[in-house]
């Protein structure tokens, strides 16, 4: 293998394969990046054998035998240190790579290729195609909420389906859940119902937020999945990432959505947040802080106290509909709901005081994010 190449174009893979890479110590091969030649590209490979991603580089090549596996970490270290525009690149013995500059010479030792793992391959079948941007979006508004469970494994990860033209991502902990809902710009062929893993959904985050004006392409088979990032002008695609998909089914979530309110409070959102994070300070180890809603002052009360700093008593301006209520919940995870919310006002809806709360943006329904109270001892 013999290529020259550009250290930006480079380094914008290597940025994101190394975080595939991890040490591992039982299997050290996969600690390495493959390097390969494809066409005009050089391919660069990355797993931890429950998912892989695959990059592809324009380059120069001048000889495309050879490839060769090389460490991740320290590769990736290498090139973001380089200040030379132009690498060249050579492999001969399928084991060592040699990086040349104008002003230097380099030898890394690798590891045989015939070590590193098969990239799995998924039929081309029912591809369907989304905006970056708007997946993106949607995972991160819920990527941080399901809970890694032997017990439960389907809350583990991100629950996708669609229906018609929309797209709907689902993530529970048992004590929260959020919905968030995408329309598409087209149907997807056929609907799609899948559970990703919550690290196979980080590591797309980071790498759509590299390419959010493309469209990605989605193909799914009976355990595996497939996100690929095309390339207009070229057959070889920019990105593909493949994940195992988490066997069993997604909790009936529908179920526990409140069907009607006894108390509805709508509340500016940054005023909300700061009074939450002030009341947090002193919310003790279970980070309770209680809240208590007057509808004749059209005010909402927040408490919270600790034995070690005192207490705190705080009120913010609420319009209110229904019932007063008094109910307790985990601020931490209320400010979670929260931050995902891009509209200057929330609404909160609750059901009773032992019943969920219900965290909605004003303006918009793509968006809900349900929370369950701490129940009084």
């Amino acid at each position: 293998m013999k290529i020259e190449i550009l250290r930006d174009n480079l380094k914008e893979a290597l940025n994101c394969l190394e975080r595939i890479a991890k040490k591992n110590l039982s299997l050290p091969i996969l600690n390495n990046i493959l390097l390969s030649c494809e066409g005009n590209f050089l391919r660069l490979d990355a797993t931890n054998l429950e998912l892989s991603v695959s990059w592809w580089v324009l380059s120069k090549v001048i000889d495309k035998e050879g490839k060769t596996t090389v460490p991740a970490a320290f590769f990736s270290n290498l090139i973001n240190l380089l200040r030379e525009k132009n690498i060249k690149i050579e492999s001969s013995d399928n084991k060592n790579l040699i990086l040349k500059t104008i002003n230097r010479k380099i030898q890394i030792q690798g590891m045989p290729p015939e070590e590193f793992p098969i990239i799995p391959k998924i039929k081309r079948e029912n591809i369907n195609e989304i905006s970056s941007e708007k997946l993106q979006k949607g995972i991160t508004e819920v990527v941080e909420i399901p809970s890694l469970s032997q017990i439960k494994p389907e809350i583990s990860g991100l629950y996708f389906f669609s229906k018609k033209n929309k797209l709907k991502i689902v993530a529970t902990d048992s004590f929260r859940l959020a919905e968030k809902t995408i329309n598409l710009d087209s149907n997807f062929k056929k609907e799609v119902s899948f559970i990703l893993p919550q690290e196979t959904s980080r590591q797309l985050i980071s790498i759509l937020s590299q390419n959010l004006s493309e469209k990605i392409n989605i193909v799914l088979s009976q355990n595996q999945i497939l996100f690929e990032i095309p390339q207009k002008e070229f057959s070889k695609p920019k990105v593909q990432v493949f994940s195992r998909l988490i066997d069993g089914e997604f909790p009936k979530y529908q179920e526990i959505i409140p069907k009607s309110f006894k108390t509805k409070l709508l509340l500016d959102k940054e005023e909300f947040q700061e009074n939450l994070k002030e009341a947090g300070l002193f919310s003790g180890r279970v980070s309770e802080v209680k809240l208590e809603s007057f509808s004749k002052e059209n005010k909402l009360g927040l408490f919270s106290q600790s034995s070690e700093f005192g207490k705190n008593e705080s009120y913010i301006p609420a319009k209110i509909e229904g019932e007063d209520i008094k109910t307790s919940f985990n601020y931490k995870f209320l400010l979670a709901g929260l931050d995902n919310i891009e509209s200057s006002q929330v609404v909160l809806e609750l059901s009773n005081e032992e019943g969920p709360g219900v965290l909605k943006p004003v303006g918009s329904d793509d968006y809900f994010y349900i929370l369950m109270p701490i129940k009084a001892s």
